[in-house]
Formats: C-alpha cells, structure tokens, sequence
C-alpha cells in the first residue's frame, strides 16, 4: 500500500471536526433509509488528486441520470456504512475492496427528495485499477475527475432546479453534477483547502428533470 499523500493532510484534519451542519442545513430525522457512499480520492499524477464519480442510468427509480459518487441502501448483512459503501461501489463499477484505504466516516446526511439517511465514507484510492459499469440498466458511465477540474472557476456554477431549489454544481467533462452530490463535493473542496475564488452569483444552470 504506498504511502498517504501529503495533500490528505489538511482535509483529514478538517473533516474530523465536521458535523451535518458543516454540510447541509437538513436535519437528519430519527428514521430513513439507511444508505453510504463512498468518496474515492486517488491520485492521476503525483499530488493531483481526482474523485471517482459515475453517472446513474436514466430510467433509474431514485436520482436517474445524476453523477454520484458510488453507494446505495444498506442491506441487512451488512456490516455497516464503510461495508455498505464498498460493497455498492464493488456492485457498481467493479472497484475492488483490497485497492481502498478508508480514512474517515463523515456525519450522517439526509436526502429529503428519497428519504436516504447517507454516511459518506471518504478513502484512499491507494491501487487505482480500471473500472466500469457493472450494469448499464443502473450506471451509465464511470469517470475520474480532478480535484483541479473542480475548483477551476470556470466549471463552478449554481443549479438551479425546477422547484426553485438553487444549489452548488461543477460542469466536468459532459457531467453537471449537482444535488447531494455536489453539495458535499463543495463542502470537502473548501476543508481539503483546494477551493479556488469564484462568483457564486454568476453563471446558473437550470436544470431539466423529466
């Protein structure tokens, strides 16, 4: 297993005193779907690090068509969100346990539009290895996205959604990624120190949902 980068640092430090409040304004409820995800940090090059996102197929029941980082609802053998998330992410895109090194469980949030009570599991690509849907009838596509792609100003907008709901987005590659996923992107682009100055009050996309 090599050695944890130095850029881990500053967001390990950050995330261990975060709470639900640091990512959301949404109460978690007593009861929900329990569910994880799990952040994959790797790195394309020495000290550039990139996160694994895919995007959900579009006839999908909860959340069709969005980027996502991998995860899903936890089923009863599970040993909890960290083998929920690694077990979803194995189911998904193929990526296997033995090339991850969990480095942090993150507060609990919750998903209103679907009722998911989500534990966000941040880990250490550590052998990177090719991956790909598993399942085109629940993934689309699979991609790596760099943390520079992130938070280049020109890929930074808000989205806004049919409801009226406006909220963080980042246009990478063909992804607008936006919703629960961007927001806890945004939030871990600021604790890792990576945020570069933008205009929240600029560019805004809206949003089609069929």
């Amino acid at each position: 297993m090599s050695e944890l980068p130095s850029w881990w640092q500053p967001l390990l430090t950050n995330v261990g005193a975060a709470t639900t409040e640091t990512f959301t304004r949404f109460e978690v409820p007593e009861t929900g779907r329990e569910s994880a995800v799990l952040v994959l940090l790797g790195e394309t090059a020495r000290g550039e690090p990139d996160i694994l996102l895919l995007q959900r197929a579009d006839d999908m029941r909860n959340h069709a068509g969005q980027p996502a980082f991998p995860g899903g609802a936890a089923d009863p053998g599970d040993a909890g969100p960290i083998d929920t998330a690694l077990r979803e992410a194995n189911e998904e895109v193929g990526l296997r346990r033995d090339t991850v090194s969990v480095q942090s469980l993150l507060p609990p949030l919750w998903i209103p539009v679907s009722n998911f009570i989500v534990r966000p599991v941040l880990a250490w690509w550590h052998s990177p290895h090719p991956v790909a849907p598993e399942d085109p009838r629940e993934v689309a596509s699979v991609a790596r996205v760099s943390v520079a792609e992130l938070v280049n100003p020109d890929n930074r907008v808000r989205v806004r959604h049919p409801s009226g709901w406006i909220s963080p987005g980042f246009t990478v590659g063909n992804m607008l990624v936006w919703g629960f996923t961007a927001g806890v992107l945004s939030v871990l682009l600021d604790l890792g120190g990576w945020s570069r100055p933008w205009d929240p009050a600029g560019r805004i996309e809206d949003l089609s949902v069929a």
